[in-house]
């Protein structure tokens, strides 16, 4: 259940980075998911490729709520921890 549950923080956080628009203001929604993914990293202590694409993931998050990222930065680890999100409801 508790994997399911980080699976849909992981869909969340993937379908905001894919559809992210860097309007150069602070995105309280980013800065919370943001934090909520690298706490999911620190969990796994960055020793498998699944926390690194958390830990990857939340900085983007957090470095896209105040600057402008690329988007193909965006839209790449975005579809990453989204896949990563609907791999775990299996």
């Amino acid at each position: 259940m508790l994997i399911k549950m980080l699976g849909v923080i992981d869909v969340i956080a993937g379908i905001m980075l894919i559809f992210s628009l860097n309007l150069g203001i602070i995105n309280p929604g980013f800065l919370f998911f943001g934090f909520v993914v690298l706490t999911k990293s620190a969990f796994g202590m960055l020793k498998d490729f699944a926390s690194w694409i958390d830990f990857l993931a939340g900085v983007v998050l957090l470095l896209s709520a105040a600057v402008e990222i690329p988007f193909a930065i965006s839209l790449i680890s975005g579809v990453l921890i989204f896949q990563k999100g609907v791999f775990s409801f299996f």
